[in-house]
């Protein structure tokens, strides 16, 4: 018998092991002669030194899948182990604005889907500030936030900051109970929850934690620079051509930056006064900045919305 020790030094454990080790038991069922034991960020195999031999060779495809694409689901191992691992399905086109950015919560592969969605990750690789506006539901805010994520993962950028301005839907809330965060996180749940897609829960939290992800008002940036990070502001509607300096004069060394809105959408209880329109019109042209208007044909919410907006838009040109 051989016993041989396999250090996950490259990946997160978790990506290869699972929750409550789903992942690695589906591993082993495919090695019913080797003994596997995971044990923190280690994989120590038990057997013949022929089987480790040929456990070492496939498992490799598995890191570099992982490695690759920041994750691996439970079905994708199935697949590799299976003799599959040529599969398109499985690691993509190698077109980079067809590739997977990376697999986000059970497997779910994050990338950009629509035309303008694949043409805003194109933008964002050539411009170091991208404007990205258009209709609710085209996935603006998704993709912005998946290229944060995959920016990170590959060490692009050192942190990520989201913000928004903290503008009431036309609705007065009133007191909102709690301190700080819990007043302002109502504002702030869309960004959540597109990261909570991507990230393990666990994983989101530490992130948080320890400031390498950062969720704020827009108020909360003036004074700030912002080096080594990629920085969102959403709902930049319902910001003042003032707030938009402010935001945009943060920006420091090694950093992108993505502002995206809807100027369909301004909640601002003078619609004037949204100065997302205007800033666009003064920066539009210059080098390392860029636009992308998306369309109702970019919508990947339910197939009624683009109807629901379709009509609105109707009624308002009226």
């Amino acid at each position: 018998m051989a016993e041989q020790t396999i250090y996950l030094d490259t990946v997160e454990p978790m990506d290869i092991f699972g929750v409550q080790n789903e992942k690695f038991d589906a591993i082993k069922n495919f090695f019913p002669k080797l003994k596997l034991i995971a044990r923190g960020n280690e994989i120590i195999t038990i057997g013949s030194q022929k089987e480790i031999d040929n456990f070492g060779i496939q498992f490799q495809k598995i890191l570099s899948h992982a490695q690759r694409y920041h994750g691996i689901s439970k079905q994708q191992i199935h697949d590799i182990l299976s003799n599959f691992e040529t599969n398109e399905s499985l690691y993509g086109n190698e077109n980079p604005n067809n590739q997977i950015f990376f697999y986000g919560n059970d497997g779910k592969p994050i990338k950009a889907r629509t035309p303008n969605q694949k043409k805003m990750v194109t933008l964002c690789v050539e411009n170091d500030l991208l404007f990205a506006v258009g209709p609710a539901g085209t996935g603006k805010t998704y993709t912005a936030v998946a290229l944060a994520v995959k920016a990170l993962k590959d060490k692009a950028v050192q942190r990520i900051i989201l913000c928004r301005p903290a503008v009431e839907a036309e609705e007065k809330l009133g007191f909102l109970p709690g301190d700080l965060r819990e007043k302002l996180n109502p504002y702030l749940q869309p960004l959540y929850d597109a990261l909570q897609d991507m990230l393990q829960p666990k994983k989101l939290q530490e992130l948080i934690d320890t400031n390498v992800i950062q969720i704020a008002p827009l108020a909360y940036m003036r004074g700030r620079t912002l080096n080594n990070a990629f920085v969102i502001l959403d709902e930049a509607q319902n910001a003042t051509l003032n707030q938009l300096k402010m935001f945009l004069t943060r920006m420091g060394e090694h950093a992108k930056f993505i502002v995206t809105g809807d100027i369909t959408q301004i909640d601002l209880p003078d619609r004037s006064k949204s100065g997302l329109e205007k800033t666009i019109s003064l920066l539009e042209k210059k080098k390392g900045i860029a636009t992308i208007q998306f369309n109702e044909k970019d919508i990947v919410r339910h197939r009624l919305v683009s109807t629901i907006i379709a009509a609105f838009d109707k009624e308002q040109k009226k």
